[in-house]
């Protein structure tokens, strides 16, 4: 029988800003972007009781709730504590997945025979609240989903453990909402159908989800029944996406070059929106004519957003092409990278930049062709007869869209 323990911080961008200023202790503390345009990120629990929640724009949680302390987002403060948290728990647990930077599951199967499985995972959750001065929920069960949603009973800054067996019981009253895979769009149609709670729509047939939902319908079914066979992915520090291209005549055309980073940089934050990843390092490869090759990493904070990682491409590639000879190969690589809930960055981008990034990724799934889309230097300079920067391969050109 499995035993999976779930970690999350609460309100995690509100919390680390409270750790490092006192003073927004205990206040209405809303962390985003500053500007009107700007969005929530995080929003301590004094917020919510005037309906603010994470990914609303932050005019109109200023408007709701005017006594507010806004706090422009540091990722790079987030990105320090999740890396201690993390460690902390790769410590102490035997397969780690770390869903995002303030979610954790651990499968601690097994270890009942060593160890009382609740006392030593409520022993770890004491650790990394006194090490870091964070507070943590926990949630501990028999698979991934009922973990989490007990977790989320569990807030703030509590733990709960259900017993084997009971997994349907506890569920039952919950709202639908409270399941993983419900979001905005499925929680709209389930109420349109009349299903309110998970109760409800435990009593209803799979092959009727299946028909509204398709193959969603049945998983959230399952999962309506505290069934979830998913398993724990570990998580390896040095995972990696990369893509690079050796030119047919080498080259020293730096607009050239310039454009193809970018057609890099956007395809692999496209791979890593679409793998539900975050990357915290970049690295950039130069190999000259004469085969001496030379690479260059920089660390940032979590993100899986095309001009951020594009603006930081250039900038390695800038201070790496120092000898001006003729240009090989070149290559672009995310590393460190972690699972990401948060696809888009809500610490700097404005509402219309997160809804163009949904849009264009929208389009992409849909036709199945990631170049469908594409900035505009990158199509009107690039020879895409030639090269697909995603691929590598001599594609046939799509109609293209500027973005």
């Amino acid at each position: 029988m499995k035993t999976i323990v779930h970690f999350d911080l609460d309100t995690f961008f509100v919390s680390v800003e409270r750790l490092l200023n006192s003073a927004l202790k205990n206040k209405p503390v809303l962390v985003g972007g500053i500007t009107d345009r700007g969005v929530v990120a995080s929003c301590s629990y004094e917020t919510r009781a005037y309906g603010i929640h994470s990914g609303m724009a932050m005019k109109i949680a200023r408007r709701l709730c005017p006594e507010a302390i806004v706090v422009k987002g540091d990722s790079g403060k987030y990105s320090y504590y999740s890396h201690m948290i993390t460690d902390i728990i790769r410590q102490s647990a035997p397969i780690v997945e770390k869903a995002s930077v303030d979610e954790f599951y651990l499968d601690m199967t097994g270890m009942d025979k060593i160890f009382g499985i609740e006392k030593y995972s409520s022993e770890l959750r004491g650790r990394i609240i006194k090490e870091t001065g964070l507070y943590v929920s926990m949630g501990m069960a028999i698979n991934k989903t009922v973990s989490k949603v007990a977790t989320g009973e569990s807030k703030p800054s509590g733990k709960m453990l259900v017993d084997v067996g009971r997994e349907k019981d506890f569920l039952a009253p919950l709202s639908v909402r409270k399941l993983p895979m419900v979001g905005n769009e499925t929680f709209q149609i389930l109420n349109e159908l009349g299903i309110k709670t998970i109760s409800t729509l435990q009593v209803m047939s799979q092959q009727a989800m299946e028909n509204v939902l398709g193959k969603n319908g049945q998983t959230l079914w399952l999962r309506s029944q505290g069934i979830d066979n998913t398993p724990i992915k570990p998580y390896y520090e040095r995972e990696s996406l990369s893509l690079e291209r050796t030119f047919d005549r080498d080259t020293i055309d730096v607009l050239k070059l310039k454009n193809i980073l970018m057609a890099m940089a956007e395809g692999l934050a496209f791979q890593l929106r679409m793998g539900n990843k975050l990357t915290a390092c970049i690295t950039v490869k130069v190999r000259y004519s004469d085969m001496q090759t030379y690479t260059r990493q920089e660390k940032i904070p979590y993100t899986s957003c095309d001009h951020l990682i594009v603006e930081k491409v250039l900038a390695i590639f800038e201070n790496l092409f120092a000898r001006r000879q003729l240009i090989r190969t070149i290559g672009v690589k995310c590393s460190h990278l972690v699972g990401g809930g948060h696809q888009i960055n809500l610490l700097e981008d404005s509402v219309e930049l997160i809804q163009l990034y949904q849009q264009m990724d929208y389009l992409r799934k849909k036709y199945k062709d990631s170049r469908l889309v594409t900035r505009a230097a990158i199509m009107d300079q690039r020879n895409l007869d030639v090269w697909d920067p995603w691929t590598g391969e001599p594609p046939t050109p799509p109609a293209h869209r500027h973005a």
